[in-house]
């Protein structure tokens, strides 16, 4: 079948250095550096008990509430990969609980990312390994298929190539593509140094608002002198 149901295998990834160096950044500052063009959008919430993700993407493609190419993925997947799935959105079943959890842990997975639903939810608030999902339910999943592994996916218009970067934080998950991970670093890195000089100036109470007038005044907002 040439697409639909398939395996593929992954053809490049993002380093470990690469993984390392943004794993110190926030989300925000790496979207913002993006022109908050790219977002997996709001659903898409931490499930577990917190802490920060950051590793390559080994993706899935599956239809609504079947999971068994995510346990080819789990089989596959390299120390330190992310499992990303475009499962739709669909809420109805869940894609994965405890049980794949502690597979994914034996694995050396670094987190995963479903476009779906989960079950066992207090047993994944309780672990520290990065869970990303829509939403939660009781009714399991079928393991029919078909799907696909290891071929682009999107999320909410967030494309995600495998082997690029994904990062994920308390506010959200987001897809570095592999070609631009160097630009994006310097440019979140110069956001993330600026931000926290703002944040001494209003520690110490330097911080000018100047800037809110000059905006006005440049938009023409009537009452601004």
């Amino acid at each position: 079948m040439p697409s639909g149901f398939r395996v593929l295998s992954r053809q490049r990834a993002v380093s470990r250095e690469v993984v390392e160096r943004f794993a110190q950044l926030p989300v925000a500052n790496v979207s913002d550096s993006m022109a908050r063009m790219v977002a997996g959008g709001a659903r898409l919430r931490p499930m577990h008990a917190g802490g920060g993700l950051a590793g390559p993407a080994l993706t899935v493609k599956t239809p609504p509430g079947d999971n068994l190419m995510m346990h080819k993925a789990i089989a596959m997947a390299q120390p330190g990969d992310v499992i990303v799935v475009d499962a739709g959105g669909e809420l109805t079943n869940a894609l994965m609980g405890e049980m794949m959890l502690m597979q994914m842990v034996r694995r050396g997975v670094a987190g995963v990312i479903i476009n779906g639903a989960i079950r066992d939810a207090a047993y994944i608030r309780s672990q520290g390994v990065p869970v990303f999902a829509a939403g939660v339910t009781h009714r399991g999943p079928y393991k029919n298929g078909p799907g696909e592994v290891n071929v682009p996916v999107a999320i909410d218009g967030m494309v995600i190539a495998p082997g690029d970067l994904i990062l994920g934080d308390d506010d959200g998950v987001l897809c570095v593509p592999y070609d631009v991970v160097d630009p994006v670093f310097a440019a979140a890195t110069a956001k993330y140094e600026a931000e926290q000089r703002q944040i001494a100036n209003i520690q110490a109470g330097t911080h000018s608002a100047a800037w809110v007038d000059e905006a006005l005044r440049r938009l023409n907002c009537e009452g601004v002198e």
